[in-house]
């Protein structure tokens, strides 16, 4: 049941993301550039699996996405509010689909697995 809230978490936190980017009138070609952009944290992979999990952990992780969101805010800054909004809509799908955050022993062992 935990797994699950999980899931359904991640999809509430991704569709509140599109809802406010979208409300915000925000590039939609901007939000499919930079979606995946988080992804390439996965090369510190090819170190070794616990520079790997770290890495990954660092941009796969909601406090550094909605901390850029905050920081547009004060700033008055539509291009940081845009970036923190397509960073934490990533984090979002991939708790979504099952995708969580790294232990460092192996690529697919991840929070989401042990709930």
């Amino acid at each position: 049941m935990n797994k699950i809230l999980l899931h359904i978490e991640g999809m509430a936190v991704l569709a509140l993301c599109l809802y406010l980017y979208g409300y915000l009138q925000f590039s939609w070609m901007l939000f499919l550039v930079l979606l995946f952009i988080p992804d390439i944290s996965m090369l510190g992979y090819a170190f070794n699996p616990k520079t790997g999990a770290k890495v990954y952990n660092l941009f796969h992780t909601y406090s550094i996405s909605i901390i850029f969101v905050i920081f547009g805010l004060l700033l008055s800054n539509l291009t940081i509010i845009a970036i923190g909004l397509i960073w934490t809509a990533h984090i979002g799908m991939d708790r979504m689909l099952g995708y969580g955050l790294k232990y460092p022993t192996h690529f697919k062992d991840t929070h989401l697995n042990r709930v």
